[in-house]
């Protein structure tokens, strides 16, 4: 292949020939003298004759050039020149092993990546050779070889993994199976980004394959990535990563609530050599608390999202100061240190000029979930019951000592007993020397914290012993005296630092240990489960939070699998195969589990020495044609060239070149009156309803409504295009192409069904466009619709999607009949296939219909459901998703199980449901055929 040109030629050796092209050249240099007519008498030639000796004529350079290009052209078409050839795999015998990346990073451009795999195996069968499919995202511990057919649809079943896969786990079947077939040869699918150990495993890929590995890489876009939020005070930033510059260098993040809701779009933009920059949503804290997923936009991957649970909100705390240094020495008092300490991570809301009483009172009015107590002594028994009522319904009290609260009595508002007075330096039950921190407790939120050498203690709030002490201490000094407890009380939590917030008890402050404590604090705030209060009990076990919904490799929110497992209330890793990301837990406290971790960077492959290539979006093109026709056309004027130089153009008389002309001009008329006949003036042309009326009515068509969200309904179009495709091939229907509709300009009585999808983000149709839809209903037309979100009810206790409130909202102005899902017994189950459930690219959806009348008041029907079509169809699986073809033919979208027949009987539920509305439930005559045999005597 030319570097850095997309061709190849099949006789390379051929191309020794243009060597020749000198000599060429050479040879054609003369040409002889032209001939000259002359007339008689003889005489006359004396005077033209010169005296000086005369040279023959040469050739003109460009007919020369004319001349040289035809014979490049000729020995380049000798050596068989191909644009866009195959991978140079493809050109050695033996089998393939076709090695694919299928990790989150390779899902943005899946498609192309797909389109490369299927153009290898549809080389190898025209070449006869088998072949090996290897994913890096699930391994295989035994390979074989496939035949193409079949490779081809195990490649359909390979869907990107939404975690980093390990490559190295894909060298085992590797090498086995070039033990077994020394002449196979290794084509590599990259996804050109190195998510740890890339340069290794390209080593022992290179020493395993040698000069039989191919790489495949770039071509077409890297992926991108997001990387933890930070909910500051003036914003949510987020990082955006890329692994090189061919990825794209603009675009938006939108950030979505738990409902799918879109909350903000912030722009980002990489500098030219820059792999990291952030996009900022500048949005109100309590818009800003509501996010729970973030994601690039049109970026199909799981590594393009970041998921947010309560761990994330930036949470308003309300500080109360019991000291008056605040007025006096405001940068040496403890509401300083407390703001300036809280500030990155929470919006500060101090009391001024106002008594501690008051300022509870108006904190809790306020609905704050955080309230820190600094030095605050004693409280008015009316704040005080407040108070206590707004920790038992899930507050977070912090309180800070102080002297106030060291001289309080009867104090019962703290984790432990104290002590009345304080242990100072230098004074009684005092130390000599300033205590340091000890080690955190392994139950206590500040384990993973490192312990500080520099922060010292000179005086505290002593606790009084007791068997409950240990239990509740988060913190201690060296000498095992309590620094911080805590204790559950109802549904919040009350914790007490033995220390002021300011600098006169401790140099604490000071710390960023400091800030780190307050911050895995104010965390537990709103999640007060069982679990919450560990330090309250040390030995209890860790306890694990099952899925709830998972994302998939396209960063789409699924059912979780049967192999995902639970995962601890503590995990604070990135996802893996047996953690996917996805959110975890009951829906009142979901935990986030991402695909990137906070300390994740992204960096291209390095391939080293090894020769890469890149991915082809276009088939090959053999060019010998297009040569061999350019060979013909200069030879043609070649010809015509050298008839002129002789004199012979003399012989094209006038009436030959008109003849010609004419014929010419009759072949292009007659060829202008068919391509233009369907434009042609004296047919009057149809009107835009006209035309679709005749478009409806000429074939049966299926048809989908148009939603205005073009990536919707392009699924929708190549959907019904590959269940067209499929009722074509299996029953007698020849369907036409379907057509999408808008029910507030079409008419929509010319389609036995209409394909509906629900996107969240639709506007709900028109009052007039609603009557057009229920009439339709009612005249025995029937609607699926499809909120693609894999919920399994439609019930009104049950959770609810964005998808399923948009169909609500529709629904509420149709009058449509009671809904149950199909029945066994239902003729939907066998109008075409014997089906027991209807799956598309999800399988955990329910197709509802009309609810059938009791078997009582159906005794005297021919069927259950007498004689009708249910005008109403409503799934959640992605029936249009899973029908979807490309252009070739091959699946548009994966599927989102393992099941390796799930798309088959996606087809199948499709042909079931055309086969219903269009004949209705001639099948359900079935169950009376023994009766009739019965009663004809046979």
């Amino acid at each position: 292949m030319i570097p850095g040109l997309p061709l190849d030629f099949t006789s390379p050796i051929l191309l020794t020939a243009l060597l020749a092209l000198p000599v060429l050249w050479w040879l054609l240099r003369l040409l002889p003298p032209r001939p000259r007519k002359i007339a008689f008498p003889p005489t006359r030639i004396l005077f033209d004759i010169e005296p000086k000796e005369e040279t023959p004529a040469r050739t003109p350079w460009w007919l020369t050039a004319l001349r040289l290009l035809l014979a490049t052209l000729i020995v380049l078409a000798a050596a068989g020149p191909i644009w866009n050839p195959a991978p140079a795999g493809m050109r050695a015998s033996g089998p393939i092993v076709l090695l694919l990346d299928s990790g989150w990073a390779s899902a943005a451009s899946w498609e192309q990546r797909l389109r490369a795999a299927n153009d290898i195996i549809t080389r190898a069968e025209n070449d006869r050779r088998s072949i090996a499919l290897i994913a890096s995202g699930a391994p295989q511990k035994d390979v074989s070889l496939l035949r193409p057919g079949e490779a081809r649809e195990a490649l359909r079943l390979i869907v990107p993994t939404p975690y980093t896969p390990v490559r190295a786990d894909a060298l085992s079947p590797l090498s086995q199976i070039l033990r077994q077939h020394a002449d196979a040869s290794v084509i590599w699918l990259a996804d050109g980004i190195d998510t740890g150990g890339g340069a290794d495993f390209t080593k022992r890929l290179s020493e395993l394959a040698g000069d039989r590995l191919t790489i495949l890489n770039g071509g077409i876009p890297s992926a991108r990535a997001l990387k933890a939020p930070d909910n500051a005070a003036g914003g949510l930033t987020v990082k955006v990563l890329r692994a090189d510059e061919t990825a794209l260098a603009t675009g938006s993040v939108r950030a979505r609530d738990l409902r799918g809701l879109l909350l903000g779009e912030a722009p980002f933009s990489f500098k030219a050599g820059e792999l990291e920059t952030e996009a900022r949503f500048d949005l109100p804290v309590e818009i800003r608390n509501d996010i729970a997923r973030i994601e690039i936009a049109n970026e199909r991957s799981a590594g393009a999202v970041q998921l947010l649970d309560k761990r994330w909100r930036r949470r308003a705390v309300g500080i109360v100061s019991g000291g008056t240094i605040d007025t006096r020495q405001p940068l040496l008092s403890a509401s300083y240190y407390l703001t300036r300490a809280l500030g990155p991570f929470a919006d500060v809301r101090a009391a001024e000029s106002a008594a501690p009483s008051e300022a509870i009172g108006r904190f809790i009015d306020e609905r704050l979930p955080v309230m820190i107590l600094s030095d605050v002594g004693t409280i008015a028994p009316a704040a005080r019951q407040k108070l206590e009522q707004w920790i038992d319904n899930g507050g977070l009290l912090i309180r800070f000592a102080g002297p106030r609260l060291a001289a309080a009595e009867d104090d019962d508002l703290v984790p432990v007993r104290l002590r009345r007075g304080g242990r100072v330096l230098g004074g009684s039950m005092s130390w000599e020397q300033p205590q340091k921190l000890g080690a955190f407790p392994r139950e206590s939120p500040f384990h993973e914290l490192a312990v500080p050498d520099d922060v010292t203690v000179a005086r505290q709030v002593l606790a009084e012993p007791d068997a409950q002490l240990a239990d509740r201490t988060w913190a201690a000094l060296a000498d095992g005296t309590p620094l911080v407890t805590a204790v559950k009380r109802g549904r919040g939590l009350l914790v007490l630092f033995h220390v002021a917030a300011d600098t006169r008890w401790s140099n604490l402050p000071l710390s960023g240990t400091f800030v780190e404590m307050l911050r895995k604090t104010i965390a537990l705030a709103g999640t007060m489960a069982e679990d919450s209060a560990r330090p309250a009990s040390p030995r209890h076990s860790v306890q694990t939070i099952a899925p709830a919904r998972l994302l998939d490799g396209f960063g789409t929110l699924i059912a979780p699998g049967p192999t995902a497992r639970p995962i601890p209330t503590d995990f604070d890793e990135h996802a893996s195969a047996d953690h996917p990301p996805g959110f975890y837990g009951p829906p009142e406290s979901l935990v986030a589990v991402n695909t990137l971790a906070p300390n994740d960077t992204l960096a291209p492959l390095d391939f080293g020495a090894l020769k890469v290539e890149p991915y082809r979006q276009a088939a090959a093109v053999d060019l010998r044609a297009i040569m061999l026709m350019g060979v013909m056309l200069l030879m043609l004027a070649d010809g015509l060239i050298v008839l002129w130089l002789s004199g012979g153009a003399s012989r094209l008389t006038w009436r030959r070149a008109g003849t010609a002309a004419l014929i010419a001009a009759a072949v292009f008329a007659w060829n202008g009156e068919r391509a233009f006949a369907q434009s042609s003036p004296a047919r009057p042309a149809l009107s835009a309803a006209d035309d679709f009326a005749l478009r409806a009515t000429l074939q049966t068509r299926l048809a989908y409504v148009i939603t205005g969200n073009n990536e919707v309904d392009n699924v929708s179009r190549t959907g019904l295009e590959g269940l067209s495709l499929f009722l074509a091939q299996r029953t007698a229907l020849e369907p036409g192409d379907p057509m999408g509709v808008d029910p507030a300009r079409d008419e929509l009585a010319f389609f036995p069904i209409l394909y509906w999808p629900i996107a969240p983000d639709a506007v709900k149709p028109t009052p007039a466009a609603l009557a057009k839809i229920d009439a339709y209903m009612k005249q025995g037309g029937t609607i699926l619709f499809d909120t693609r979100d894999a919920f399994a009810s439609l019930g009104r206790g049950a959770a609810v999607s964005p998808a399923l409130t948009k169909l609500r909202e529709i629904l509420s102005s149709l009058d449509i009949p009671e809904l149950e899902p199909v029945p066994q017994d239902h003729v939907l189950t066998k109008s075409f296939f014997l089906l027991r459930d209807f799956p598309g690219r999800f399988a955990t959806g329910k197709l509802w219909v009309e609810a059938l009348p009791d078997a009582a008041e159906s005794e005297t029907r021919p069927a259950r459901a007498g004689d009708g079509v249910s005008p109403i169809l409503i799934t959640s699986n992605d029936l249009a998703g899973a029908w979807a073809i490309n252009a070739d033919g091959q699946p548009l979208l994966p599927i989102t199980q393992n099941e390796p027949r799930q798309r088959e009987f996606a087809y199948r539920a499709g042909t079931n449901i055309v086969m219903y509305v269009l004949t209705g439930n001639y099948k359900a005559d079935q169950v009376h055929a023994p009766a009739l045999i019965e009663r004809l005597g046979q």
